[in-house]
């Protein structure tokens, strides 16, 4: 009588278990690994061999007293808060704006995916000579209105501002996808009955449209905060982190200091990594939070 029931729980085992692999081998080792490569003091050596001595938080002690580490935390908070703003902003007026279905709008909105389909090299590469100091098209415009040229890449003062606006550039067809799907969610009789009781499209976009979008708008930014806080192929192709460390973060660092000295120091390195999926984890944890109050009231 409990061969039915049983065969039924085998069978549910059988289909959970190549998730239990797959999130295992790509995501439980590797944040292991990670952990592991933060408390102990690997070398080139050590690192082949596995014998690296255990030096426990110094890792994250020499992180936290090094000069580096305040501006790259700067820089990171500046570059994701920054980013998040405008491309969140710009993707919900453009999903507004194409929620109206005029003439040409479903390949004017297959045009705003662009960005979003090209490989980050080559949008990164794209920006990098758009923003060249001295053959950029971004400056030959600026010229021919009377500006003078920028260094846009090469000057402290704008390296960080280049990389956030390549970014912003990037971003904003992801929040113009699921804006929009969310927009379509949204009944339209409830904007009509807004209407009806007089209310103009702002009153209903920000009554009626903006809170019903809310649910949709987290886990937007959401997936762009910890999209963002990683980025690294953009800032290292177009600055590198610098001139002066100007525009490193925390995940330019983080390769930097594993991988970008003939020396490099593992421990560290994985440290820098940790602290961004620690901030990945608790905004993370606030939203699985506040979705849980949303449901029980």
């Amino acid at each position: 009588m409990n061969s039915k029931p049983r065969s039924r729980q085998w069978a549910a085992w059988g289909f959970l278990a190549p998730v239990v692999v797959y999130l295992g081998a790509f995501y439980a080792y590797p944040l292991y690994r990670n952990l592991d490569l933060s408390l102990r003091d690997y070398t080139v050596r050590s690192f082949v061999q596995g014998d690296a001595p255990f030096t426990g938080a110094e890792n994250y002690r020499k992180v936290f007293d090094d000069p580096t580490f305040i501006p790259a935390l700067e820089h990171t908070v500046l570059f994701t808060g920054v980013s998040l703003f405008f491309q969140y902003t710009i993707g919900l007026a453009l999903a507004v704006f194409f929620a109206q279905h005029f003439r040409l709008s479903a390949t004017l909105r297959a045009l705003f995916l662009v960005p979003w389909l090209l490989p980050l090299i080559v949008s990164a590469s794209t920006w990098s000579w758009m923003l060249n100091s001295e053959s950029g098209i971004v400056n030959t415009a600026l010229g021919r209105l009377g500006v003078g040229p920028v260094d846009w890449l090469t000057s402290p003062s704008w390296s960080l501002a280049s990389v956030i606006i390549a970014n912003i550039w990037i971003g904003i067809p992801f929040n113009l996808v699921v804006l929009h799907s969310g927009l379509q969610a949204i009944p339209a009789s409830l904007n009509e009955a807004a209407a009806i009781d007089g209310a103009n499209a702002w009153q209903r976009f920000r009554r009626v449209t903006f809170p019903l979008l809310r649910p949709v708008s987290a886990i937007t930014l959401l997936l762009g905060l910890v999209y963002t806080l990683k980025v690294f192929d953009i800032i290292w192709i177009m600055t590198r982190g610098g001139p002066s460390d100007s525009s490193t973060t925390f995940a330019t660092w983080s390769y930097r200091l594993g991988f970008g000295n003939l020396l490099p120091e593992f421990g560290p390195g994985a440290a820098v990594g940790n602290l961004l999926v620690v901030i990945a984890l608790v905004f993370g944890l606030v939203y699985i939070r506040t979705q849980r109050e949303e449901v029980s009231s």
